[in-house]
């Protein structure tokens, strides 16, 4: 069934969205801001200078006690052994069969408090599996918090030095470090140096309460709004992975290029007999990015051609604002090099373009 507006949940940001002349699509369950104004120039001004993106739509799960990290570690495929407390970790929650039921960020808060924010269609089943897990296990206590906050993510080249003056705590953060933080008028959050764009910057973990003050203190300090076009743009130009697209059922890590978010010295975690399996016999397919001769936009779906024979798929495909040239994902053969020529079919009209290694973009340059 198609989502209606009353079947929608809001962030606590809406008001602020309408007021901003926000244009809101449907996103994961959620009524969530898709532009403010021009795509691109939302997306220029993360490459440039600083946004704020209000992604509230992603889940926040607390996992707490002296049996959480037993917990976090049987069920995910990265190794938290590798980090430690006040730091932030990328990784996968696999099905048996090893397809990647979700790609989410693990934020070590404290020596027993971890904070999961996991993809907005996949807080449910995320939820779940840690919840069996905890129940299996005992010691640790599970709580969902998605609707008791508001995320907002800063992102840019002068993303840290615009927030120095709001919340210094915030803007001295690590790149994929955690710390609580004293948001602008003082109420408590916690912030991570991590974000889905490529450029440095931090998310912001704001009570609900105080959600509609920071961000206003955001815009006042000279930083742009951003929707969720721009965020999947600059994403894409990096070559992350978007899940239903990049990862999802069938999708194993190995597949999507990402073998480093597995911890394969781990006695256990969900998946791994099947992906210890894929990694021996080698995987049947391996994600690449396609970079077009021109401005033709290729899209999920169309088909990739290598000497004229259909190879392989787009999973994600646009414009590169930065680049202006098409460019995407798509699953090619294994052992696909980087300059290999190939085709994209885009309903109908051959494209020309060849194979790269993402990013595509370089941050900074």
């Amino acid at each position: 069934m198609s989502e209606t507006p009353a079947d929608l949940r809001h962030s606590p940001l809406d008001a602020e969205h309408r007021a901003l002349g926000g244009r809101l699509v449907p996103f994961a369950g959620w009524d969530m801001p898709l532009r403010y104004g021009s795509v691109l120039d939302e997306h220029r001004a993360c490459r440039t200078g600083a946004v704020v993106f209000d992604v509230s739509h992603m889940g926040s799960i607390w996992v707490r006690g002296p049996g959480a990290l037993a917990v976090l570690q049987g069920l995910f495929s990265n190794d938290l052994g590798r980090i430690g407390p006040g730091r932030a970790q990328y990784t996968h929650l696999l099905d048996d069969d090893a397809s990647v039921v979700d790609d989410l960020i693990v934020w070590w808060v404290g020596p027993e408090e971890f904070l999961l924010i996991p993809n907005a269609a996949n807080t449910a089943p995320a939820l779940a599996a840690v919840q069996v897990a905890a129940g299996a296990s005992g010691g640790a206590d599970v709580e969902e918090v998605t609707g008791r906050r508001a995320l907002l993510a800063v992102q840019g080249p002068e993303a840290r030095r615009r927030l120095a003056g709001l919340a210094p705590e915030a803007a001295a953060v690590a790149h994929f470090g955690v710390a609580p933080i004293s948001l602008p008028g003082g109420a408590p959050g916690f912030v991570g140096g991590t974000g889905y764009t490529g450029e440095d910057g931090v998310e912001l973990f704001v009570p609900v309460e105080a959600a509609v003050d920071a961000w206003r203190a955001l815009l006042a300090a000279g930083i742009t709004p951003a929707g969720l076009g721009a965020r999947d743009t600059l994403r894409l130009e990096m070559g992350y992975p978007l899940h239903g697209h990049e990862l999802g059922p069938g999708i194993t890590p190995l597949q999507a290029g990402l073998g480093w978010v597995v911890g394969w010295e781990k006695a256990a975690f969900r998946g791994r007999e099947a992906l210890l399996a894929e990694k021996e016999r080698g995987p049947a397919r391996r994600l690449a990015g396609v970079v077009l001769a021109d401005r033709q936009v290729p899209r999920a779906e169309c088909p990739v051609l290598i000497g004229g024979q259909v190879a392989g798929e787009v999973t994600s495909g646009n414009l590169s604002p930065t680049l202006e040239r098409g460019i995407a994902l798509a699953f090619l053969p294994p052992g696909t090099k980087p300059g290999t020529a190939v085709e994209v079919d885009i309903r109908g009209r051959v494209a020309a373009g060849e194979v790269v290694k993402p990013p595509f973009v370089k941050p900074g340059s």
